[in-house]
């Protein structure tokens, strides 16, 4: 009986939702149909893309994009295969999750640095790691460059990931979220022996779990979406990446082949499209502490 209650009452608690849910619609249905209309607005490219992706050029020429093409699947394997698609899509996989897992390792240690130890000069530290941010990446480009090829690291995937496993915004991020931390518990683990590392696998990872996967989710999209740093420390096509392969279908010369950019368009959204869906929770978390 406790049970069917349960079951009884949890149906209860939806009716009762959904009843709530219909008066808002008819307190404010503008509101409500503007926000319809907005996901419907957000989600046409999406939709065009993923349809334009099944059709030949001449059909997209037509402009008869009411359904799924003639085309097909065609268009997908003639990307992955004849384009080399495969093999890029294996490469951006590593240079993301090497970038991600980078980013967040070295954020982890320099965080726990920053707030639990006793450094010199602490506060003039944070100053250089705030003035980083002030660096867009192009200006770092030509000397990042040289220190890879002193390194005998050009075309390279060491090359392609290494320059970009430092990130500021994520020490920073994490400096506050350790901050928040009760001093108790890290005088308790003082008293007890612990070692910082240790307390660092065992404490502070576990209760940062789901900061730890939004910036790991950020850093991993971030690395994806590069493009000029793989054209330029990257010469050969074997070790190249989606978003390099993806403004290569495009022809420098005659009418562009629309069904095939769009086929690989879809085959780059996929990857971190799932990421995000798997891990929009801590996402959302991380970026709105980030705007605070």
């Amino acid at each position: 009986m406790a049970s069917e209650q349960g079951q009884t009452t949890q149906r209860d608690g939806q009716l009762i939702d959904l009843t709530v849910v219909k008066q808002r619609l008819r307190q404010q249905p503008g509101l409500h149909l503007s926000l319809i209309g907005s996901l419907v607005v957000l989600a046409l490219p999406v939709i065009m893309t993923v349809l334009m992706s099944t059709q030949p050029s001449t059909e997209i020429s037509s402009s008869t994009l009411a359904g799924i093409g003639s085309e097909g699947l065609s268009n997908y394997q003639q990307v992955l295969f004849d384009a080399n698609f495969a093999t890029y899509l294996v490469n951006s996989l590593i240079m993301a999750l090497a970038i991600a897992v980078g980013k967040v390792g070295i954020a982890l240690l320099a965080a726990l640095a920053l707030v639990y130890y006793d450094l010199p000069f602490k506060r003039l530290i944070l100053l250089f790691i705030l003035f980083t941010l002030a660096l867009p990446v192009p200006v770092r480009i030509v000397p990042m460059y040289e220190i890879m090829v002193s390194l005998n690291w050009e075309n390279s995937m060491l090359g392609l990931v290494v320059p970009y496993f430092a990130s500021a915004t994520s020490v920073l991020l994490l400096r506050q979220h350790f901050r928040s931390i009760s001093d108790s518990m890290v005088e308790s683990a003082k008293l007890d022996g612990v070692s910082p590392l240790k307390f660092l696998v065992y404490v502070l990872i576990p209760m940062s779990k789901s900061m730890i996967a939004g910036l790991f989710t950020i850093a991993f999209i971030w690395g994806w979406n590069q493009y000029l740093w793989p054209l330029i420390i990257i010469n050969d096509q074997s070790k190249q990446v989606l978003q390099v392969g993806l403004a290569q279908l495009n022809p420098t010369a005659g009418e562009a082949l629309w069904g095939l950019i769009m086929a690989g368009a879809v085959i780059t959204l996929l990857i971190p499209m799932v990421l995000m869906l798997a891990l929009r929770e801590p996402l959302l978390d991380t970026v709105s502490m980030q705007t605070k």
